[in-house]
C-alpha cells in the first residue's frame, strides 16, 4: 500500500518510532546513496536548516566526505549567494515538509542561485500536506523522502518542483501506520482489485450500463466505446433519434427514459456527457428518484451548478477545476481538502480531474493520481473516463475503488498510446491495461 501522510501524521510516525537518532542518520546516508548513484563527485555545498531537515543535511555531509566528495557544510544563516552559485551541486536541507510559514527572501534568493539542486524530503518553501508554494521554492533535480511520500509530492506544483523523487525506507516500522491511520493514497492497481468474469457467467452478469446521449452523441459514444471496451456485458445508446452506429455491438434505443427506467437490470447509468445542460438536469433528477448507480460527468455537472445538493444519490462525479468551481466553488490552495469537502456535501465519489487527478469518496479515503502523462488532456477523454468508471460500478466494484481503477487505467491507457493520442485512440488500450 502506498500511503501518504502529511506532515503532521510524518511527525507522528517520528514519535511513535521513537528512535529519532538513529532515523536521522539512517536518512543520511540515504541522501548520500541517492546522490552518489546520480552524480560524480563534484564541489557540493549542503545548506542545513535548524531542525531535523538540518540534521539529515549533516549526517549526509559527512557521508559524502568520507566517500571522496569535496563537500563544504553550511548554516543557512551563514551561507552567501555567491558561495551557493559557485557549487557544482548544492543539497536542500533547510526546511522540510512542515514548513508552516513563508520562506523569508534571504533563503529563497539562496537556494534560487544554486545551479543544481538536491532537496532533502521536499524543496525548501513546498508545503508537504498540498504541493503549495510558501512564498518561494527551488526547482530541484532529485528529491529524497522518507518511509512514505507526502501529498505534496504528487500535488501540483511541488510534485513538479520536486522533480525526480525518490522514496527511501530508513528502518521505521511499517506498525506505526496502524496507530496514524492514513485515509490518504498514491493511485494504483494495490488500492483496487478488477473484476474478473466467471467461467460460467453471462453478459447480463457482466453488467449493464446505459448512456444517455443528446445533441452531441460523439461524446456518449466515446463513453459507450469506453463501457464495453472496459468490460460491460451490454452497453446500451439511449439516443434522440435512431441510428446505426459504426460500433456493430452498440445497442442504440430511443424509447422515453422511464421505459429504460422499467428494466431493474439496467443498474448502471452514465448522464451529462454531450447531453446538454437543458436536458442533464431533468434526466439525472430521473436517474436519482429511480436509485439507480449513476456517473455524472459535463453537461450533468454544469446543471447542478451552485447546488451541489442535487447530485445526492448519485454514485460517481467526474469534474474538470471549471465544472468543480460552478459547482461547489473554488477549490483553492488545497485540492485535497477541497475534493473530500465535495464528497461529503454530495455523498458521492468526486474525481477532481486534472493532471493530479483527487479521487475523494464521502467516508474521507482520498486517492491522488500521478500516472497521467500530458497528451491526455485532449477533448474527449473525459468521456472516455466516465464510461470506464460505469462499467467498472457495473461489474460489481464499489463507487470508491471503481474511480480509483478507472482513473489509474485511463492515465496507462493515454501512456500506452503515446503523444499525438486522440480520445478514440483511449478504449482500444484500455483492455490492454487491465490485463496487466
Amino acid at each position: 500500500m502506498e500511503e501518504l501522510l502529511t506532515p503532521l501524521e510524518m511527525a507522528r510516525a517520528d514519535a511513535l518510532a521513537a528512535n529519532e537518532a538513529a532515523l536521522m542518520q539512517a536518512a543520511g546516508r540515504a541522501v548520500a546513496r541517492a546522490i552518489s548513484r546520480r552524480y560524480r563527485p563534484c564541489p557540493t555545498l549542503i545548506l542545513a536548516g535548524p531542525g531535523n531537515n538540518g540534521g539529515d543535511g549533516r549526517v549526509a555531509a559527512r557521508h559524502l566526505a568520507q566517500a571522496g566528495w569535496p563537500v563544504r557544510l553550511r548554516p543557512v544563516a551563514d551561507a552567501t549567494i555567491p558561495e551557493v552559485a559557485r557549487a557544482a551541486l548544492v543539497v536542500d536541507a533547510v526546511f522540510g515538509a512542515g514548513l508552516s510559514r513563508d520562506v523569508a527572501p534571504d533563503i529563497a534568493a539562496l537556494l534560487r542561485a544554486a545551479k543544481r539542486l538536491v532537496a532533502i524530503d521536499v524543496p525548501s518553501g513546498v508545503d508537504g500536506a498540498t504541493g503549495q508554494v510558501r512564498g518561494d521554492a527551488p526547482q530541484a533535480e532529485l528529491t529524497v523522502t522518507f518511509f512514505r511520500r507526502k501529498p505534496g509530492h504528487l500535488l501540483y506544483p511541488g510534485r513538479a518542483l520536486c522533480g525526480a523523487t525518490i522514496l527511501a525506507q530508513i528502518g521505521m516500522p511499517d506498525s506505526v501506520l496502524t496507530q496514524i491511520a492514513p485515509k490518504t493514497w498514491r493511485n494504483g492497481p494495490w488500492l483496487w482489485t478488477l473484476p474478473r468474469r466467471a467461467a460460467t457467467g453471462h453478459k447480463y452478469s457482466s453488467g449493464d450500463v446505459t448512456i444517455l446521449s443528446g445533441a452531441m452523441p460523439g461524446a456518449s459514444r466515446l463513453a459507450c466505446a469506453a463501457a464495453r471496451r472496459a468490460g460491460a456485458g451490454i452497453v446500451t445508446l439511449l439516443a434522440t433519434e435512431k441510428f446505426i452506429p459504426p460500433e456493430a455491438g452498440l445497442i442504440v434505443r430511443t424509447d422515453a427514459l422511464e421505459t429504460l427506467l422499467e428494466d431493474k437490470r439496467r443498474a448502471v447509468w452514465v448522464c451529462g456527457p454531450g447531453l446538454g445542460v437543458a436536458e442533464a438536469g431533468g434526466k439525472l433528477a430521473q436517474l436519482i428518484a429511480a436509485g439507480r448507480k449513476i456517473v455524472a460527468d459535463a453537461d450533468a455537472l454544469t446543471a447542478c451548478a451552485g447546488k451541489p445538493e442535487t447530485l445526492r444519490g448519485t454514485a460517481i462525479i467526474t469534474p474538470h477545476a471549471a465544472e468543480f468551481t460552478r459547482v461547489f466553488g473554488p477549490a483553492g490552495d488545497d485540492k485535497l481538502k477541497a475534493a473530500r469537502e465535495a464528497a461529503a456535501s454530495c455523498g458521492a465519489v468526486v474525481i477532481l480531474k486534472g493532471a493530479d487527478t483527487v479521487i475523494a469518496a464521502p467516508d474521507g479515503r482520498a486517492a491522488i493520481n500521478d500516472n497521467a502523462p500530458p497528451w491526455l488532456a485532449t477533448g474527449g477523454t473525459g468521456d472516455v473516463l466516465a464510461g470506464l468508471a460505469a462499467a467498472l460500478l457495473a461489474q460489481g466494484m464499489p463507487p470508491f475503488e471503481a474511480a480509483c481503477a478507472a482513473v489509474w487505467l485511463h492515465g496507462a491507457a493515454a501512456a500506452k498510446c503515446g503523444s499525438g493520442m486522440l480520445a478514440e485512440d483511449l478504449p482500444r488500450r484500455i483492455a490492454e491495461v487491465m490485463a496487466v
